[in-house]
């Protein structure tokens, strides 16, 4: 991971509502820490629909975007019923990896931010390079 998330809003290419279920909650009725990771893939998958590269046709084209590394800053709770954005944009890539940052805002309020590390595997689980289409997205991190 070598960028921050940023917290501007603006910044960010897309965003995905999302509805924080009953079941994702603990006693206290605030998002259990491990639901962040399935809101950002939710969103992610929403975000390549979006771009024209829904993820079963890059699945099909014989690659796959293995997790790396993913990484969570909490700064307010979600909570039962809460409804929130995910706001994704694509990060810094080489020629087998990107990385993907997340906003998640409540109206105006950061409730948390994210990051997560793919590489491009094949069906087997071996390195291969990053499709075309994806390699043309930024180098750069979103906001600079």
């Amino acid at each position: 991971m070598s960028i921050e998330p940023p917290t501007d809003r603006s910044v960010y290419d897309f965003s995905h509502r999302i509805r924080v279920r009953f079941a994702e909650t603990d006693a206290m009725g605030i998002v259990h820490h491990s639901r962040y990771l399935p809101y950002f893939e939710e969103a992610r998958v929403e975000y390549l629909r979006h771009i024209g590269h829904p993820y079963h046709e890059i699945r099909a084209e014989g690659v796959d975007m293995a997790v790396l590394e993913a990484g969570v800053q909490y700064r307010q709770p979600l909570k039962f019923d809460d409804v929130f954005d995910v706001h994704v944009a694509m990060g810094p890539s080489t020629r087998a990896t990107f990385q993907m940052v997340y906003l998640l805002t409540i109206n105006d309020v950061v409730h948390s931010t994210g990051i997560t590390v793919h590489g491009a595997v094949t069906p087997d689980g071996r390195p291969t390079r990053l499709p075309a289409w994806l390699r043309s997205f930024s180098n750069e991190a979103p906001g600079t």
